[in-house]
């Protein structure tokens, strides 16, 4: 059986790290990618407030699971921040849900500029 694979947006990276029992089932079982932009802003996010320790530990551990990301992701996804200038979304969501479109898979994240968009599994 192939595993489903989902892209983890930094939000529910943060949300796995902090046991959120409704990302317990993105936890096992099922293949994630991310990118080293989403990584960078996790690190971020620990570093303020965990600190450099456990930054260190879940960069490392989620590292494996970062793609390459290409100069057509890089386009479409700022056509995309475009496109939907009046959500406000990131640079790095952008990146991420394109990446997530090219590849068909679910964009895993609990950040409400994406609910209710296609290719989202939006979750609290």
């Amino acid at each position: 059986m192939e595993l489903k694979t989902y892209f983890y947006e930094t939000y529910a990276l943060h949300e796995i790290i902090s046991g959120n029992p409704a990302y317990k089932k993105y936890t096992a079982g099922v293949a994630a990618i991310t990118t080293k932009l989403n990584l960078m802003e996790l690190y971020y996010g620990l570093l303020l407030k965990y600190g450099k320790k456990t930054a260190e530990k879940y960069y490392q551990e989620f590292a494996e699971y970062a793609i390459e990301i290409d100069d057509d992701a890089i386009k479409k996804a700022m056509e995309l921040k475009q496109t939907l200038k009046n959500k406000n979304l990131s640079y790095v969501d952008c990146i991420g849900y394109t990446l997530a479109q090219q590849r068909n898979i679910k964009f895993l994240t609990g950040d409400r500029q994406f609910q209710n968009m296609p290719n989202v599994e939006h979750v609290k």
